[in-house]
């Protein structure tokens, strides 16, 4: 068996099976992102230039594109060698993921990407081993 990964990735960890022949091996990633500025509680600053006190929208986008890179790319680079990865999770890191690996062409083959809720590491390690299982099958 060649050595394979399963991937649970969120915003904010992302958790690593990689399998082989030995066994398996478990890897978790913590995001350290921030999430964007917003103001106290709704309340408003009675100065008369409260729009200069919020940083603009284009730069909170561009540091939390920043932190997401970063973050993708330790969880690449987690991954190399695989002959073939499982990439899985609850919300919009999978796809943004896999457009990243597609993109860097760092030679990791997506063999599928799918909609999961939240799990623990035991589930994530049965659902990797369950489903390359039943493709080797």
């Amino acid at each position: 068996m060649k050595k394979l990964a399963g991937l649970w990735i969120d915003h904010k960890k992302a958790v690593i099976v990689m399998a082989t022949d030995k066994g398996d091996e478990v890897k978790a990633i913590v995001s350290n992102l921030n999430k964007q500025p917003v103001r106290l509680s709704g309340a408003r600053s009675r100065g008369r230039y409260e729009a200069q006190l919020v940083p603009a929208d284009d730069r909170q986008e561009r540091r939390l594109r920043g932190q997401l890179n970063i973050y993708y790319d330790a969880a690449v680079a987690c991954m190399q060698g695989a002959g073939g990865v499982l990439i899985f999770g609850p919300g919009e890191a999978k796809g943004e993921l896999k457009k990243r690996i597609v993109k860097s062409r760092c030679g990791i083959p997506v063999i599928s990407v799918e909609t999961v809720d939240k799990m623990t590491d035991r589930q994530i390690l049965a659902r990797v081993r369950n489903y390359f299982a039943a493709q080797a099958a």
